[in-house]
């Protein structure tokens, strides 16, 4: 079966199942065509999905974007900090570095909602907001804290407080806990690197063969039958990603870790090429990924560091974010 573009209803993933009525339909090729068909409701967005029970604008989402994306600028203008310890387990080293970097100067009640224990329950991130907008001193906007944080200052109240919290993270979370995951998942697939290979292609490859959206849903809609008779009214689309990364009708060696592949490929127009999801809704931060990626990368080319040779087996869990349970790096001995 060709899976480029292949859109699938619910195929035995940890998803929920598919309401009574609606039918698992299975078609083989134009999967991104279907999902160009409407524009991704607020409920499927990758990131800016309500915000407990709030529903967040495209304009607010805009105006997020904007902010975090200029407060990445300005931590990759600043000198970076010298002799940082990379060793250690991935993405979790890689993720406290990013945190400390861009969010270095920010107050400490909101630098704690980057913690990775947070991503266990969503119960323990709203009791860790849910105190935090409680306590006294909530900080004022003022200079050398990030934009996103001087955003949040400006909420009064309790209910404010809260939601700001809940964007501080919403934004600022997912840039840390994907460029880790991404660098860790490269480091995995294809570490020692050849000398001559950017960490462009790297990255690239990497994002091919783990892609952070490996599966784009969308709901029941009039609009995909009308374009695809075998899709019912009732029926959802599941475009998936990881698999059209892996088909062996658009890719040469599709199951081999080849950053060389991306001399002569452009990711913006390679078919079936969908890492940070279909062109409709593609992922907000895909612009801050790449350039913190390839920095991150570089900074561990430049070690010297290794991954653990002792570790032979890594576990994939598929979860909303792909990548390597961890991957630990070490000096050499």
């Amino acid at each position: 079966m060709n899976t480029a573009g292949a859109t699938r209803c619910w195929p035995g993933s940890r998803r929920p199942r598919p309401s009574p009525g609606r039918r698992r339909a299975r078609c083989r090729a134009g999967g991104g065509r279907r999902v160009a068909a409407r524009r991704a409701t607020e409920t499927e967005r990758p990131t800016f999905k309500p915000l407990h029970g709030r529903s967040i604008s495209r304009s607010e989402a805009s105006t997020v974007t904007r902010t975090i994306g200029n407060d990445v600028r300005e931590a990759l203008a600043r000198p970076l900090p010298g002799n940082v310890d990379l060793t250690g387990p991935w993405p979790l080293t890689g993720h406290n570095f990013l945190r400390d970097l861009i969010l270095g100067q920010d107050p400490r009640r909101l630098r704690t909602l980057m913690s990775r224990t947070l991503e266990l329950t969503p119960k323990l991130t709203w009791s860790v907001i849910s105190v935090g907008a409680a306590l006294p001193g909530w900080p004022r906007p003022r200079t050398g804290l990030t934009g996103l944080a001087n955003r949040a200052a400006q909420a009064r109240g309790y209910q404010e407080r809260r939601y700001a919290m809940g964007m501080y993270r919403r934004a600022a979370a997912p840039v840390c806990f994907t460029v880790s995951t991404l660098v860790a998942n490269a480091l995995w697939l294809g570490a020692p690197f050849d000398g001559g290979t950017s960490n462009r292609n790297i990255i690239l490859e990497s994002l091919r063969l783990l892609p952070p959206s490996w599966n784009i849903l969308r709901n029941a809609s009039p609009e995909y039958p009308a374009i695809d008779a075998r899709i019912g009214e009732r029926d959802d689309v599941l475009l998936l990603p990881l698999l059209s990364h892996r088909d062996p009708a658009l890719w040469d060696d599709p199951g081999a870790f080849r950053p060389d592949r991306w001399d002569r490929l452009d990711p913006d127009t390679t078919p079936g090429y969908l890492p940070f999801g279909h062109v409709s809704e593609r992922c907000w931060g895909r612009h801050m990924v790449m350039p913190l990626a390839e920095l991150l990368l570089d900074l561990v080319r430049g070690s010297g560091l290794v991954v653990d040779p002792g570790r032979r087996v890594g576990r994939i869990p598929l979860l909303g974010l792909l990548g390597v349970e961890e991957v630990r790096l070490t000096r050499p001995r």
